[in-house]
This record gives C-alpha cells, sequence and structure tokens, in this order.
C-alpha cells in the first residue's frame, strides 16, 4: 500500500500491524450500520410489541442516527486533545452498556432515549477510526486505505440484518440488542490488543471551546472540505432513508418476510463491498475526484430509477434492482469523498471527522423520517426521500466554487 511521507503524518504500521489495524478500524467505523442495520428485521414485531404506530418505532432509528452525529462532535475534538486512544475506549465501554440497557427498555420512549445514548457512545469508534487513518495516511494512500475499511465495513450491513432475521427465529429484538452488548466486549477487547496512540502529544490541540469552534468555523469556509462532505452526505441521507423505510415498504407493501428482507438487504451492501474493492484498484490509474462523479452518478441514476418504478408501478424486480444500484453507490462515493475531505487540515483531523460524520447523520437524520411519512409502508415518500437526498448529492458536488477556494473535489 502507498504510504504518505508529510511530516504530518505518523509513521505507518508494517503490513501484518497494518492488516490487524484495518480489521479493527474497520469494525470500529461500523457501529453505524452495526446499531441501525441489526434490528431491523424486528422493527414491525417491536411495534407490535409495544403496541405504537410504526413511525414511533422508526423514531429508535432517528435518535440513534442523533446520537451518532453529537456523539461524533464531542469523540473528535476530544480526541484531538487528549489523543486516540482513550476517548476511544471510553465510547466503547459506554456502547456497551447502553446496549444491555436497551436489552432491558420497558417501552419505546425509553428505548428511543436509550439508543440515542448508544449512538452518542457508539460514534466514538466512527470519528476516532477515520482519524487515525488520516493520522497514518494522506491523499490517495488515504482513499485506498478508506476502500479497504469498506470491505470490513461492508460486511457489518451484509451480516446485521441477516443476522438479525435469524436471530428472531429464536428470541425477540431485546436479544438482538444482548448480541449488540457482545460485540461491544470484543471490539473492547481488540481495540486494547491492537490500536495503539497515533496522534502524539507534540501534535495535540491544547485549545477550549474557543478553538475547537473556530476549527469548525475554519473547516466549513473550506470549500475542499465542504462540498465532498456535503455530497457523501447527501449521498448518506439517500441510503438512511433506504435503512428507514425499506424494512417497512418491503415486508408490508411489497409481501417480503423477515428473512427474505434481511437476504435482500444483505446483497444491496454486498455491492457496497464489491464496489468499495473496485474502487481501491481504479485508483492505480483513477484520481478520488473521477470516482466520486461515477459513484455520485451511479447513485442519483438508483434514486431515479426507484421513483419512476414507484410511480409507474413497475413492481418489486424493479425496485429491487433500483434499490441495488443506489446502494452500491455508497462503496464509491464515501471512500473518495471522505478522502477528499480530509485531505487538508491534517492538525484537526479529529474535528474534521466529526464535522464530516455530523453533516452524513444529521443529514440522514433529515431524510429518514421523511421517508416514512406515508405511513403502513408507503412507497412513494421512500422513493421520494431517496430521490431528492440523491439528486443534491449531485447537485451540491457540482456547484461552482469562487476563485481562490481550495477544491479538493
Amino acid at each position: 500500500m502507498e504510504v504518505a511521507t508529510s511530516p504530518s503524518v505518523s509513521a505507518p504500521p508494517s503490513p501484518p500491524r497494518a492488516l490487524r489495524l484495518l480489521i479493527v478500524l474497520g469494525a470500529l467505523s461500523a457501529f453505524g450500520p452495526l446499531s441501525l442495520d441489526m434490528y431491523l428485521p424486528a422493527l414491525p414485531a417491536l411495534a407490535r410489541d409495544f403496541a405504537v404506530p410504526d413511525a414511533a418505532v422508526q423514531l429508535t432509528l432517528t435518535s440513534c442516527l442523533i446520537g451518532l452525529a453529537v456523539g461524533q462532535l464531542i469523540a473528535g475534538p476530544l480526541s484531538d486533545r487528549w489523543g486516540r486512544r482513550v476517548p476511544l475506549l471510553i465510547g466503547l465501554a459506554g456502547y456497551l452498556v447502553a446496549s444491555v440497557l436497551c436489552a432491558f427498555a420497558p417501552n419505546v420512549t425509553a428505548l428511543t432515549g436509550l439508543r440515542a445514548v448508544q449512538g452518542i457512545a457508539g460514534a466514538a469508534g466512527i470519528v476516532i477510526s477515520r482519524a487515525i487513518v488520516r493520522d497514518l495516511y494522506e491523499g490517495t494512500a488515504a482513499a485506498r486505505f478508506f476502500s479497504l475499511l469498506m470491505l470490513v465495513n461492508g460486511l457489518a450491513p451484509i451480516l446485521a440484518p441477516v443476522l438479525g432475521g435469524q436471530l428472531l427465529r429464536f428470541t425477540s429484538w431485546r436479544g438482538v440488542f444482548v448480541v449488540l452488548a457482545v460485540i461491544g466486549v470484543v471490539l473492547l477487547a481488540a481495540t486494547l490488543a491492537v490500536v495503539g496512540e497515533t496522534l502524539p502529544p507534540a501534535r495535540r490541540r491544547r485549545g477550549g471551546l474557543g478553538q475547537t469552534v473556530g476549527s469548525f468555523g475554519a473547516l466549513l469556509r473550506d470549500p475542499g472540505f465542504v462540498r465532498p462532505a456535503l455530497a457523501g452526505g447527501f449521498a448518506f441521507a439517500a441510503m438512511f432513508a433506504y435503512i428507514s423505510a425499506s424494512s417497512f415498504v418491503l415486508q408490508k407493501t411489497y409481501g417480503l418476510d423477515p428473512q427474505q428482507f434481511s437476504i435482500v438487504f444483505a446483497v444491496n451492501a454486498l455491492g457496497i463491498a464489491v464496489l468499495g474493492q473496485g474502487n481501491a484498484r481504479l485508483l492505480r490509474r483513477r484520481s478520488p475526484s473521477a470516482l466520486l462523479r461515477a459513484g455520485l452518478a451511479l447513485c442519483a441514476a438508483g434514486g431515479g430509477a426507484l421513483l419512476l418504478s414507484v410511480l409507474a408501478d413497475l413492481g418489486v424486480a424493479a425496485v429491487l434492482v433500483s434499490l441495488f444500484a443506489l446502494v452500491s453507490s455508497i462503496g464509491l462515493i464515501m471512500p473518495n469523498s471522505t478522502a477528499l475531505s480530509m485531505s487538508g487540515h491534517p492538525e484537526v483531523a479529529g474535528t474534521a471527522s466529526a464535522l464530516l460524520g455530523l453533516l452524513q447523520y444529521a443529514l440522514g437524520g433529515i431524510a429518514g423520517p421523511l421517508a416514512g411519512l406515508g405511513g403502513d409502508g408507503a412507497a412513494l415518500p421512500m422513493a421520494l426521500a431517496i430521490a431528492a437526498s440523491a439528486g443534491a448529492a449531485v447537485a451540491v458536488h457540482l456547484w461552482p466554487v469562487r476563485r481562490g477556494g481550495r477544491d479538493a473535489a
């Protein structure tokens, strides 16, 4: 793997340690799909168990997503100040405790609140894993490493709903959260064993809240950060609209059972992993910005085809093909948009990673409820939310930049 030689980058690990680090960081960055996807097949059963509408159950997804966004704002700047390892370990311990409490939630209101806490804690793994990659690699080398993370990360949305669907054959939705707690234990042990400190004391930020706010402002004024970050954020919003509503739409409107839904979800996620690995190979001949454009084009095509399929009532096959194209595009979009947005400001990699995550999860938190507005498994709101988000991703990427601004995309 190509490595960076800039003085702003720590010495990259040896190949054997890099492989171990890749596996652990990939698993840590998968906290989002693990927390969101594993209990997707159980959402209809959870609504029946608590005797609440579908929209109330979908709020447990939204609250977790909000927690993931807020938690990144906390963990990212803290990791710039105190180093990567300690905030990461604290987050993992908190995720473990929150998962156990979710398993014993007495009602949907309590579960919604606990899911927010679970998201806040799990966010440390997402934001700090990106910052660690930026500590060790930059440029095309970073894009390649992020693509490799997509293989490990891509296994989470493949395996999570399948595992969730199989767990429901033997246990209730509460058992799913017990399994998430066990995963938290495993990742805590793996982090202790594999992940060392990548931000030496000499490179840490010593300022307080004012300096953090100033760093956020500098990032938001840099088009080289904002354009790829927003493009990836809107693509993530399209993805989350699919995550939030597809369980209801595919099961209630198109007649899939929980096991069939979990297989469809896994096939779509496999598309992410395949294109993510294709991206790593293509980076030898193409720039991250060119591959980002290709991913955004595929995302928009999938979103548009989905809307057409629903409006013209073309049937479940057309819907599934459109969703596959849309979801697979994430394998091209996320590693390149992440590498491009984090290519500058290496001195605040944790803060940049936090703002990147906030944009993604905030936009996803808006798209998710919009996708469920129709209620009772209505397909059109989901299709509209996905198509609008995909179109916005393309539009923001094409937005003209004033001269003099750094435009990495």
